[in-house]
């Protein structure tokens, strides 16, 4: 069964680590990672990467991106979001605090920024959701 738009956006605003997916051109297929994302209801999904790294050099020729979310406990559920990509703005020390608090306890946060330094510059990238799949298959034991 399809999820609810109320379901769906509770959903993605869980911290489940999404697959990031974004055209990769003609003669290749997609190219998908893990990632950690931000999505407040009703609001753009915004992911860090670099500047200059393969994804942001395939958002830059494409302008959009999916993620995919799932979970197999309780249920098997899911939610697919795509779209165009809204804007870009440098990563600012209250973001990165804010997406490595959503995805780590909070006595590891400052740890992770710490060595998170090493990653060099980081933007942030924001999606505008245009596309939607969603699905709740019900409890694995029962399928």
């Amino acid at each position: 069964m399809p999820l609810t738009v109320q379901e769906r956006q509770e959903f993605l605003a869980q911290p489940h680590v999404a697959a990031f997916s974004v055209a990769a051109g003609a003669a290749r297929g997609p190219l998908t990672v893990p990632i950690w994302y931000q999505y407040q209801p009703g609001g753009e999904v915004w992911i860090l990467t670099g500047p200059e790294s393969q994804k942001m050099r395939y958002l830059r020729e494409t302008g959009r991106f999916s993620l995919m979310v799932q979970q197999v406990e309780p249920t098997v559920r899911y939610v697919s979001v795509e779209g165009p990509v809204v804007r870009t703005a440098p990563m600012t020390d209250a973001l990165h605090r804010e997406m490595a608090a959503r995805y780590l306890p909070a006595e590891s946060v400052d740890a992770y920024l710490k060595a998170a330094e090493a990653y060099g510059e980081q933007v942030a990238v924001y999606l505008r959701p245009e596309h939607w799949l969603s699905a709740d298959l019900g409890d694995p034991s029962t399928l």
